[in-house]
């Protein structure tokens, strides 16, 4: 298979949450959880190996997080399996961009990296 239908079989929705318990404008401090499910909708089990973030908050300062797996673990998807999860992020500004992708392999041992497009990280109600 090319990499370009292994990508295309596995989509990735996003929902995000403000946590504003979490959070404090004082202390420049906006904390937000993000729910992701990864679904395989091709015919080819998948293995999440690994993931990288870019995360850039409001001044454009920009942080990188990349490391095995998510949430501590390296879900493998057969055809039609989903996983969903859910992490967070803590930004200096009260709106900031998530973007990255995720690292799969396939049972021949061939990796291939599924885009996750940019999602914003915004506080409810704010008045610019």
């Amino acid at each position: 298979m090319t990499e370009q239908n292994l990508q295309q079989a596995i989509e990735v929705s996003v929902q995000v949450h403000y946590l504003d318990i979490e959070s404090s404008s004082e202390e420049e401090r906006y904390a937000f959880a993000y729910t992701i499910t990864i679904s395989n909708r091709g015919a080819v089990p998948s293995q999440l190996l690994n993931r990288r973030w870019i995360i850039t908050d409001g001044r454009g300062e920009v942080q990188e997080v990349a490391g095995p797996g998510v949430v501590g673990q390296q879900p493998r998807l057969s055809s039609g399996e989903q996983f969903t999860y859910t992490s967070g992020a803590v930004l200096k500004t009260p709106v900031g961009t998530m973007e990255g992708t995720y690292q799969f392999c396939i049972d021949s041992g061939e990796l291939f990296d599924v885009p996750i497009p940019v999602f914003s990280l915004r506080v409810p109600n704010m008045v610019h």
